[in-house]
């Protein structure tokens, strides 16, 4: 996700002939995703015509429709002998980046009026919709700046042009309630270090901490970033993501693979900062320790204030090649260990990051970088971990060479995917690529992978709670217009454990009439809805459009909570849908 285009050669392989496989987002690697050679900025898109026939076609794009008086007055449990739905394969976090430096995805343009904006990122999300996603991982700090009124930063230029000026609204607020009113997990993703993509300390805004403590920051290669050496940056970097974290109602912190910087010409000038704290350590051991106490220290406080709240990173897809150390990938490419000094297999290992999705931009048969030896490699690292792993896919490379040219390419790599149980999801870069859909490709997707949507994978906090929250009870289910309506009442929290408090529901149909209480078949799922916050004694209510004329169908409502855990079903219903 890098700030800038980048050449091939900033992160190469150690084989020269081929491609390192990298992108270019606005917060990503040279090599990862920043090896983009000559990238330029795209025009905003809406979905292509190709990807709303899919949606329209499938008729699973159900509509949330409100609440009404609730008749029923206590909650109960309506099929005490039928489990609530187990993991499955139909598990799957789904999910795009969102970037925002360098106008990649959002906002193009920080001349638009705010409204303008507004309607720009609500089209983003309406793409991730009809794609059948199921959260967006959105970039709101940049460059040591903020989408939000920050006590600790600056307004980002990004969003009006200007370092340090209020774009009038709660950018972030605005962001996070769009996402939820789509039932889309909202990952709020930081850059720790960078400060500027030029080397004029003069740009800065004046309340910059990096203007007010410039002995906290480097120039390297043309850009500026701070020391991660120092204690007094990693407690920025640390204040930054906890003030969001305490403020905001947010899925999931989100890092990707920007930690010490991709080599440039020269070594990274912090040799004060090593004289000072290494106490004597080898340097490349004292960096990585560095970045590991930030991980770590990061993850214990995300953790102890929201325990629902998850840790994700997404590396450079090699953390070391096998020739350099036994138990690295069996790949010819800029390792992250030795390059950026990110130990992402200790942090699996350590358990302090809750997902992991490597950037895996190299197609399968890479010669340098196969992605089906990476796939094979990172699932082994997370098996037993409890760490969740995705996958983190190049749309932005469609198009730029004879493989990447095929539009099957993504979507083969879906299908390798899925031999490996510990993949549990695919994280696309980026928003822009997917409502453009370049030969197809994100057609393609959402034809043979995405055809229904998904719940992510169950995702408990450490030391358990509640197993599920309450469920749903009274479901009904009426014709309306050519179509079927289903309503049902919400039936409370499970306890006191603010995790397990019902999130989301689950709508399920199977063809026919059925049983009133049977085991919920999870590739039966037709749609989710969030929770508006429901009031007591209200009911929720949901259109099912593609519910066809003459037909018979059973309806299944199920309650998800904050980490995805899942309900027993209540009672389902039946409903006969008019002929019109």
């Amino acid at each position: 996700m890098a700030s800038r285009s980048r050449n091939t050669q900033a992160a190469r392989p150690t084989s020269p002939a081929t491609d390192v496989g990298g992108r270019d987002s606005g917060g990503g690697a040279a090599g990862g995703r920043g090896a983009r050679g000559g990238r330029t900025r795209r025009a905003a898109a809406g979905l292509t015509g190709a990807v709303l026939a899919l949606a329209a076609a499938t008729g699973c794009m159900s509509a949330f429709g409100g609440t009404r008086k609730n008749t029923a007055s206590t909650a109960r449990t309506e099929c005490p002998a039928t489990a609530a739905p187990g993991d499955s394969r139909s598990r799957q976090l789904r999910a795009m980046w969102i970037a925002t430096v360098g106008g990649t995805d959002w906002p193009t343009d920080p001349s638009k009026p705010a409204a303008e904006q507004r309607k720009r990122f609500t089209r983003l999300l309406d793409t991730a919709t009809a794609m059948n996603l199921n959260a967006v991982v959105v970039q709101i700090r940049p460059d040591a700046d903020a989408f939000y009124r920050s006590p600790y930063e600056p307004w980002s230029a990004v969003l009006t042009g200007t370092p340090g000026k209020d774009p009038g609204y709660d950018v972030l607020a605005f962001m996070i309630k769009e996402a939820h009113a789509r039932n889309l997990e909202f990952h709020a993703w930081f850059n720790p270090y960078r400060v500027a993509q030029n080397t004029d300390r003069s740009k800065l805004p004046a309340g910059s901490p990096a203007r007010r403590h410039p002995d906290w920051v480097r120039t390297y290669g043309d850009q500026l970033w701070y020391d991660p050496g120092l204690p007094q940056v990693r407690d920025l970097a640390t204040n930054a993501v906890m003030d969001v974290v305490g403020k905001y109602d947010i899925d999931a912190v989100h890092f990707d693979d920007y930690f010490y910087p991709y080599p440039e010409s020269g070594d990274f000038p912090d040799a004060a900062t090593y004289r000072a704290h290494g106490h004597g350590t080898r340097k490349a051991d004292w960096r990585r320790r560095n970045v590991d106490t930030l991980i770590r220290t990061l993850s214990g406080k995300i953790h102890q204030a929201k325990p629902w709240v998850r840790f994700g990173i997404s590396p450079f897809g090699v953390w070391r090649n096998k020739t350099t150390d036994p138990a690295g990938s069996d790949t010819h490419a800029l390792q992250s260990y030795d390059d950026i000094y990110a130990d992402t297999r200790g942090w699996i290992r350590n358990r302090w990051i809750d997902y992991v999705t490597p950037q895996l931009y190299w197609p399968i048969g890479d010669r340098a970088a196969d992605y089906r030896t990476l796939v094979a490699w990172w699932s082994r690292q997370v098996a037993g971990t409890g760490v969740q792993l995705s996958i983190g896919q190049a749309g932005y490379r469609v198009g730029e060479d004879a493989t990447w040219r095929k539009p099957e390419e993504l979507s083969r790599h879906l299908t390798l995917n899925a031999r490996h149980p510990e993949v549990r999801g695919d994280i696309f870069f980026s928003a822009t690529d997917l409502a453009r859909n370049r030969r197809g490709f994100a057609a393609r997707v959402r034809a043979d992978h995405y055809a229904r949507p998904a719940i992510p994978p169950a995702a408990p906090p450490a030391g358990g709670g509640p197993g599920a929250p309450v469920p749903v009870h009274d479901v009904r289910a009426t014709t309306a217009g050519k179509g079927a309506q289903i309503s049902w009442a919400p039936a409370g929290t499970s306890g006191g454990d603010p995790a397990a408090r019902t999130a989301a529901y689950a709508i399920y149909r199977r063809d026919g009439r059925g049983a009133d209480c049977a085991a919920v078949d999870p590739a039966a799922l037709i749609g989710t809805v969030r929770d508006p916050g429901t009031p007591p004694g209200a009911r929720l209510t949901l259109t099912d459009p593609s519910a066809r004329p003459g037909h018979d169908y059973t309806y299944t409502v199920t309650a998800l909570d904050r980490v995805h855990r899942e309900s027993p079903p209540a009672r389902a219903a039946t409903v006969t849908v008019n002929r019109g």
